[in-house]
């Protein structure tokens, strides 16, 4: 069994900063990609940024140059930092884990948080 654990969203002004956390935790072999996505009210959801284990990232263009993925491999923990967040950010947003679990290290698993809500309003 894996559990993520989301952190650190909220209400936020135009223009101001939030840092996203997921955290797994669990039997746990090894963690390859891990990412966020976002929902809006009546949309779909989107992919937002991805890191691998080695830290290669990838960002949909509506957020480069605004908000940065990193992760800690020690802690099984990834971030999402989000500067100059404008109104068309607010969504709840999902982590999403791509788990090598101990019981099967053949297998790759995909784990989704549970969503916070990011609100950007004035």
């Amino acid at each position: 069994q894996v559990q993520l654990v989301e952190s650190g969203g909220g209400l936020v002004q135009p223009g101001g900063s939030l840092r996203l956390s997921c955290a797994a935790s669990g039997k746990i072999l090894s963690i390859n990609a891990m990412g966020w996505y976002r929902q809006a009210p009546g949309k779909q959801r989107e992919f937002v940024a991805t890191i691998t284990h080695d830290g290669s990232t990838n960002y949909t263009g509506s957020v480069k140059g605004r908000f940065t993925i990193s992760r800690d491999n020690a802690k099984n923990t990834v971030y999402l930092q989000m500067n100059s967040l404008k109104p068309e950010d607010t969504a709840v947003y999902y982590c999403n884990v791509k788990v090598v679990p101990t019981m099967h290290p053949l297998y790759e698993f995909d784990y989704w948080g549970q969503g916070t809500q990011v609100t950007v309003s004035s």
